[in-house]
């Protein structure tokens, strides 16, 4: 093994994470895209890293632990493929300098995954805040693995959050790239809430029952609300037609952040992903990206069941696999259309140089060229689903991820 050099030693710089106006960050993610598929096979190994930071990946520095293990594991890969020791050095130094930048907390965006690509001697050491990752992954190579931080705003899509309460409302749009606010809304002449007080009675010795007028004042409280509420799920409705949104967060206080949803028109209401409590007087847009993912969070557990169960049902009918092998078969076929990956599976395998298919064996590349060893033929599929234009969906959901075996697949077209 090739001990780790101290960072001070190189002579790249240190990762600059993309800042600036959100469409500045597209611009800049998608030039910096272009710029790493320039790369294509060099004569240099590239460190691309993916880590998941989840609260419970920061919970105790398990992110760093997860780095650590996976840099033994990368420089042992490399020493058993009998790389240089020199080119393990420098492969060593990036790797280091990853480190480094990871353990100060000042670093570490607010979303739940970043992604780096570092290469000394071609001077890149890039970090690129993400939303959140399908796995924590670590490659060592000739060329960038791009294709999950290419697929990034695809795979995010646009998510509207309204924060309402029944005076006032505040529309944020959630992207890839964090939360931007787009407008407000107040209701009309809204009657101050409070507890209503009947007239004082003519020989003012209290007030009167005043039911009527009470009856009165509830009234016009509860039609404010329902014309706000209403003007609410119009604004939500002609934005998420014009901004084409993948879905739509409600949030309010207390039980009223459900209340907009009786009120909204049917193509909006398709789009609920969940609600949220927040405060609209109060709220930020970093505590709306927050608030986001954790609804999609719980959104995308659901499916992940819902697919598990679609693999089930589909099992033995041609139209899903189950397992590494004949996955990577399916692959070789273009038959993937959803990626089910087993989040800790792990394995060595092959691609075959001439085709480019994923084997688990050497001898599989029979006459389809010169095996190259790959570290983790998990992490070379789920690149591979991504170039075909698949979905990938890493199922943590402790029940379903059980039916998964390393890797599973739903088809395009029936399985042979």
């Amino acid at each position: 093994m090739v001990p780790i050099a101290n960072p001070s030693s190189s002579r790249s710089r240190m990762p600059q994470p993309l800042a600036g106006a959100k469409a500045g960050r597209v611009e800049s993610l998608r030039h910096m895209v272009e710029r790493l598929a320039e790369l294509g096979q060099t004569d240099h190994w590239i460190v691309s890293c993916y880590l998941k930071l989840e609260p419970r990946d920061r919970a105790r520095g398990k992110y760093l632990i997860k780095l650590k293990n996976r840099t033994k594991q990368q420089l042992k890969w490399l020493e058993e493929r009998g790389v240089s020791r020199q080119e393990r050095e420098v492969v060593g130094r990036d790797l280091e300098r990853l480190r480094a930048y990871l353990e100060l907390p000042d670093n570490l965006p607010t979303g739940q995954g970043i992604a780096f690509f570092a290469c000394e001697p071609l001077d890149l050491f890039e970090a690129v805040p993400l939303p959140r990752v399908f796995r924590s992954r670590l490659s060592i190579d000739r060329s960038p693995l791009i294709r999950e931080l290419a697929a990034v705003d695809d795979e995010f899509g646009r998510v509207l959050c309204v924060a309402y309460d029944r005076t006032s409302a505040r529309f944020f749009e959630a992207s890839a790239f964090g939360s931007e606010e787009l407008s407000s809304l107040a209701a009309g002449d809204a009657t101050r809430p409070g507890r209503f007080y009947g007239s004082r009675s003519t020989t003012g010795t209290g007030p009167s029952s005043g039911s009527a007028g009470e009856h009165n004042y509830n009234q016009r409280i509860r039609g404010e609300k329902q014309r706000h509420y209403a003007s609410i799920a119009q604004r939500l409705f002609e934005q998420a037609r014009a901004r084409g949104v993948r879905g739509i967060v409600l949030a309010g206080m207390g039980t009223d952040a459900e209340a907009v949803e009786p009120h909204l028109h049917p193509y909006a209401a398709k789009q609920i992903i969940g609600t949220a409590r927040l405060n609209p007087k109060a709220v930020t847009s970093a505590q709306v990206m927050q608030v986001v993912l954790e609804v999609l969070d719980r959104s995308e557990r659901a499916g992940e069941s819902e697919h598990v169960d679609a693999l089930r049902e589909k099992l033995g009918t041609g139209w899903a696999v189950n397992g590494i092998e004949p996955v990577l078969q399916a692959l070789a076929g273009g038959q993937v259309r959803t990626l089910l990956v087993e989040p800790s599976a792990e394995r060595a395998g092959f691609r075959c140089a001439q085709t480019g298919r994923l084997v688990l064996e050497p001898d599989d590349c029979n006459g389809e060229g010169e095996p190259v060893p790959v570290a983790d033929i998990v992490d070379e599929a789920i690149e591979e689903a991504l170039r075909q234009g698949g979905h990938v969906e890493v199922v943590e959901d402790g029940e379903a991820r059980g039916d998964v075996g390393g890797l599973a697949a739903l088809l395009r077209f029936k399985h042979r």
